[in-house]
């Protein structure tokens, strides 16, 4: 049997911290940020979030091999 690979477009877009938290960037940050948003929202885009925890199990069996 073949070993298991890597999600790679998964393993771009998420990483697992010290802790094993899933953290993940906020997704509509590369364009319409001069017209299309607020300033709250465009802080708040910037920043990291940690992954929900019902959806953690499902990335980390992507990106944890």
């Amino acid at each position: 049997m073949g070993k298991i690979k890597t999600h790679k477009a998964s393993a771009k877009r998420f990483s697992v911290t010290g802790t094993g938290k899933v953290k993940m960037h906020h997704s509509a940050h590369r364009h319409n940020l001069s017209t299309n948003k607020t300033a709250k929202q465009k802080r708040h885009l910037r920043s990291a979030d940690i992954l929900s925890p019902a959806m953690e199990a499902n990335v980390k069996r992507l990106i944890m091999k």
